[in-house]
């Protein structure tokens, strides 16, 4: 997720409280937010999102969360996954009655549809659109 963790720098790193929203038209809006709660391996974590809205409900499409780790420089390992269109929520690394679960499979899975999804983003501009509304708001 290089282009999430290009427009966290750029926003000053993580923090709590962090709360960013990127309107990037036609696009939908992307929401970068710290998670109240540590992720599975007791990192902290932000949850990263396109919201769109259906019947006046925000809904994501989709949202991960990732766990902010430091091991050969910043790097976001992800930990669920969802979709409230199609009701899918998956969590491939989780902490269950005490014990660390990793769901092997499916974490190489997020993970393969993570780095699709911030090739995505970096194509479609989002880092660019955190700079212009940056800009403005300066």
């Amino acid at each position: 997720m290089r282009t999430i963790l290009e427009i966290l720098k750029k926003a000053g790193g993580w923090h709590p409280g962090l709360y960013l929203k990127i309107d990037n038209a036609p696009y939908m809006d992307l929401v970068i937010e710290a998670v109240d709660e540590s992720g599975p391996q007791g990192l902290p974590a932000i949850s990263v999102a396109h919201y769109g809205e259906q019947n006046g409900d925000a809904m994501r499409d989709p949202e991960m969360c990732f766990e902010l780790g430091f091991h050969d420089g910043p790097e976001l390992n992800p930990f669920t996954y969802r979709n409230d269109y199609v009701g899918v929520e998956q969590w491939s690394r989780n902490i269950v009655r005490s014990h660390y679960v990793h769901l092997v499979q499916l974490h190489e899975q997020h993970q393969r549809f993570a780095k699709v999804w911030d090739n995505n983003l970096r194509l479609q501009g989002y880092a660019e659109a955190f700079d212009s509304q940056k800009h403005i708001r300066g």
